[in-house]
């Protein structure tokens, strides 16, 4: 059985690391330049996970996987977390491939709307938490004797 990594409402909750993931060094400007764009609802969303506040995960912001820049992902679980603001419904070819992709390579993909972290964090992070329930957690009654 895998690692716990911590536990979410009695619920513990086992890692999920997903080694030797691809790296395009030549994003690293456009991570910056995603870093010092302040996008209000993954200001709003960091503050909330930073410095394992939430569930002691540790969250990483703006990362490098493949020849994408991913909003925020949880390495120990191979979870990433994407906020989608307006520009969302031009873009649904280019997010649904991406998110294959990102699947392909055995990751989780948890999208959010920039409107709802902006205007309802606190279902937002419940919503989370049921989430990583769902995928990453074994309740005491569910072990096999």
């Amino acid at each position: 059985m895998k690692e716990i990594l911590t536990y979410i409402n009695g619920v513990s909750i086992h890692s999920n690391f997903v080694e030797n993931l691809p790296y395009n060094p030549l994003l690293k400007a456009l991570l910056k330049e995603k870093r010092k764009a302040g996008i209000l609802g993954e200001v709003l969303f960091w503050k909330k996970v930073r410095a394992r506040t939430f569930h002691n995960i540790d969250f990483d912001r703006q990362r490098i996987i493949g020849n994408y820049v991913v909003d925020f992902y949880v390495k120990t679980l191979g979870l990433i977390i994407e906020i989608d603001g307006s520009s969302y419904d031009e873009k649904q070819i280019y997010d649904g491939i991406r998110q294959e992709y990102l699947e392909a390579l055995g990751l989780l993909v948890f999208g959010i709307s920039d409107f709802d972290v902006r205007n309802n964090i606190d279902v937002v992070m419940k919503d989370l938490e049921y989430f990583i329930i769902e995928y990453f957690g074994t309740t005491p009654s569910s072990k096999i004797p």
